[in-house]
């Protein structure tokens, strides 16, 4: 009996490693739990995804537009972009690269490509009785301003932009990357504004825009960047910079079609162990009915490759840019957006010529610290915040540097519910997208778009108990089933108390195994939580149970019994029995 003694020792020491650690993945989903669809890319990135049906949408590739339909077999369809006389810019059927492409508020698609050194842009919308699109002639008078404007530009690929439209007039705001003296943030439309010369070098990751319905005149836009730093120790600084909507640049005397109202601030996210996160790698933002109510989710990395998420709001953002004081203590301008930025005096212009640093920083709301991963490395965010059965739990999506999608119950402490590792040869995931009334992730990777049911409740477990540990609040308990429907679940804490009676599982007598003496045989112990304790139970028959927050279930359950032995042997048989635990991806 030592053999077994030891064998489950070694079980038990591996399995309460990864059971104290809820910053690991609690459940692993296969295919086809996950309700894996894929879509072929051949190597097309993708520039946007649009469409507000579930299970089909458009997508902006390289030199043409894909139509995507995941209804039953998956499907798609490219459709190729006819430019005709719309542009001034000669412009073929091929041979260009679509750079960014927003819905509209019409419903339409405003896209731009550049060709050479010069970019095009127009409105697109689907041919009847074609699978092409074609550009609207002439273009709507809202975005003919924004087409004329952007010409001479050369937009980069993959920068974050934003069109605002405000009832006959629309804006394009769109970032710009690199090591130049001409990286920031422009404005393209009836008002072409751009970035002071900075020689800085400073890559974006997102635009968000802040709307006041009562204070139109203070509408603006908050732009999220690294900034590589000179002279400390870390490689690079996070900012957050705002500019104001109305803005239109200085007078013909200084600042003339620069930005007279950007302000910057540093980013903070760290805890009290001095733990601080450096490098801004991609931002998710929820709006809120009020504008000081959106959010904004962080995630952030630092040179220890431990990955990191801080949350802010935009009513903290502006505090900072409202009542701090400016890095340069000279400084004394208006917080204020100008309804008429060209009637500054020149004394203020000066002023905001000198800079636009802030002294302090923009902390997470209310201080609070950043939800840690130590052995995880996270490239893209996507959040969904909305309400449901189970309450209001924020599910933060994080992908993997190695393919695969974490899903994330955020709370003080943070739980890892599940990983989705449905990406093919550990492909590096370029973008993921949430729609969250149909409950599908979209994974996007140079080779296929996936699609990921992130609702999969029943392969839980058949008991309220399983149920509940997940933690899901996708998922409830109807009494019968864990389904996206099922009112019972507590998400807070994954109290199996709540359920109407204790479930032990397993079969009394268990599968009947026959083994031959002094015969090795392992015992298959089949666990689907990585954060459930193993154990062996070794009087009478052999039980394997897991203990997960005080719920104690039996696994599986076996019945041993010595094969005959021939007649006229006397011996005692000594019998060898290894209990072995293992974590599998799905059911036997």
């Amino acid at each position: 009996m030592s053999v077994l003694g030891t064998a489950v020792a070694f079980a038990i020491i591996i399995n309460l490693t990864d059971a104290n650690n809820t910053l690991s993945p609690r459940w692993k989903f296969t295919d086809e739990e996950a309700a894996v669809k894929r879509i072929s890319l051949s190597h097309v990135q993708i520039r946007g995804v649009f469409g507000d049906q579930p299970d089909s949408g458009l997508l902006a590739a390289q030199d043409k537009m894909i139509s995507v339909n995941f209804q039953g077999l998956p499907q798609k369809v490219d459709s190729l972009l006819s430019w005709g006389k719309c542009s001034d810019v000669k412009i073929q059927t091929s041979g260009f690269n679509i750079t960014l492409a927003h819905q509209t508020e019409e419903k339409h698609i405003f896209v731009c490509a550049t060709v050479a050194s010069e970019t095009a842009c127009c409105i697109t919308q689907p041919s009847e009785g074609s699978s092409n699109l074609t550009c609207m002639c002439p273009p709507s008078h809202k975005m003919s301003s924004i087409i004329a404007s952007i010409r001479r530009f050369v937009l980069q690929p993959g920068e974050p932009s934003l069109v605002v439209e405000k009832n006959v007039t629309a804006d394009l705001y769109v970032t710009y990357s690199g090591a130049y003296e001409k990286v920031g943030i422009y404005k393209f439309g009836k008002n072409r504004v751009s970035p002071p010369n900075k020689y800085k070098e400073q890559y974006y990751v997102e635009l968000v825009v802040s709307r006041r319905e009562n204070q139109p005149s203070q509408d603006k836009i908050f732009a999220f960047y690294n900034e590589k730093n000179r002279h400390q120790s870390d490689i690079w600084i996070p900012f957050v910079s705002q500019v104001c909507l109305a803005d239109t640049g200085g007078s013909k005397q200084i600042l003339q079609f620069t930005w007279t109202s950007q302000m910057n601030a540093q980013l903070f996210c760290g805890d009290s162990a001095s733990r601080h996160f450096s490098q801004l790698v991609d931002v998710a933002t929820v709006y809120g009915q009020r504008w000081q109510d959106t959010t904004v989710y962080a995630l952030f990395r630092n040179e220890w490759n431990m990955s990191a998420v801080c949350i802010y709001t935009i009513e903290d953002i502006e505090r900072v840019f409202r009542t701090s004081p400016f890095k340069d203590s000279k400084i004394s301008r208006s917080r204020e957006c100008a309804s008429d930025s060209k009637q500054l005096s020149y004394e203020d212009l000066r002023s905001i010529e000198k800079g636009s640093e802030m002294l302090q920083l923009v902390h997470p709301v209310k201080n609070s610290i950043p939800l840690i991963f130590k052995h995880h490395i996270y490239t893209h965010i996507s959040v969904d915040s909305s309400q449901n059965s189970n309450g209001h739990f924020p599910v933060l999506f994080l992908s993997l540097n190695s393919g695969g999608v974490h899903k994330v119950l955020h709370n003080s402490q943070g739980f890892v519910i599940a990983e989705y590792n449905q990406i093919t040869q550990r492909a590096y995931v370029i973008s993921i997208l949430l729609h969250p009334s149909s409950r599908k992730l979209y994974v996007n990777t140079r080779n296929e778009l996936v699609q990921l049911d992130i609702a999969s409740c029943s392969h839980y477990g058949d008991k309220c108990e399983d149920c509940i540990l997940a933690r899901d609040p996708y998922c409830g308990w109807n009494g019968t089933h864990c389904t996206p429907e099922g009112p019972l679940q507590d998400v807070s804490g994954g109290n199996h108390s709540v359920c109407p009676q204790k479930v032990t599982g397993g079969d009394e007598d268990g599968d009947v195994v026959e083994v031959c003496p002094n015969c090795k045989h392992f015992l298959r112990c089949p666990m689907r939580s990585h954060h459930a304790h193993m154990a062996a139970q070794l009087e009478g028959n052999y039980s394997c149970i897991s203990t997960e927050a005080g719920y104690i279930k039996v696994i599986k359950q076996y019945q041993i019994k010595l094969k005959n032995r021939g007649a006229g042997h006397s011996w005692s048989p000594l019998l060898w029995i290894l209990l072995t635990a293992f974590w599998f991806a799905g059911p036997e």
